[in-house]
C-alpha cells in the first residue's frame, strides 16, 4: 500500500478587506506580497516556508453554507494564534503597533528562556511574536 504524504501548505484567514490586510502584514511584519486576485478577494504573503493567505468574507460564505464565526476586534479572539519568530520581539511588536495592532500581552520571558508577546492584528486575530525556543533554532 502506498503511503500518502500530507504537508501543511497554508493558512487562510477570512477578513473584511484583503488588500488592507495584506498591507498590514507587509508594513507591520515586513512580509512580501505573493499574490492578490484581480477581484481583490484573495491574497497571500510570503511568511517563510508556509504561505499566509487571506480571503474575503464573501468567499468564506460561499465555501461554508452554514456560515462561520467572523473575527471581530471588539470580541474575544479565537483560541488560535499565528506565531512569528524573530530575534527582536520588542521592535517587531512596536512596529506592528504603529500599523494598527493592539497588545494582548506585553513581552515576557518564559521559564525556558523564550521571549513572547501577544498582539491582535487589524482583524482581531492573535499574533504571537516570539524568539525561537532555545535549542530549537
Amino acid at each position: 500500500m502506498k503511503t500518502m504524504e500530507v504537508q501543511y501548505a497554508y493558512t487562510i484567514l477570512y477578513v473584511t478587506d484583503v488588500p488592507a490586510t495584506l498591507e498590514f502584514y507587509e508594513k507591520a511584519l515586513g512580509f512580501e506580497r505573493r499574490f492578490l486576485t484581480p477581484e481583490q478577494d484573495y491574497g497571500e504573503v510570503k511568511s517563510g516556508p508556509t504561505v499566509l493567505a487571506f480571503a474575503n468574507l464573501a468567499l468564506g460564505n460561499a465555501n461554508f453554507k452554514n456560515g462561520f464565526l467572523k473575527s471581530e476586534t471588539d470580541q474575544k479572539p479565537f483560541g488560535i494564534e499565528l506565531a512569528f519568530t524573530t530575534s527582536d520581539v520588542a521592535s517587531v511588536m512596536e512596529k506592528a503597533l504603529s500599523h494598527g495592532s493592539v497588545v494582548l500581552s506585553e513581552k515576557v520571558t518564559k521559564p525556558w528562556g523564550q521571549e513572547v508577546g501577544y498582539l491582535r492584528d487589524i482583524n482581531g486575530f492573535i499574533l504571537e511574536i516570539c524568539t525561537p525556543i532555545p535549542g530549537q533554532e
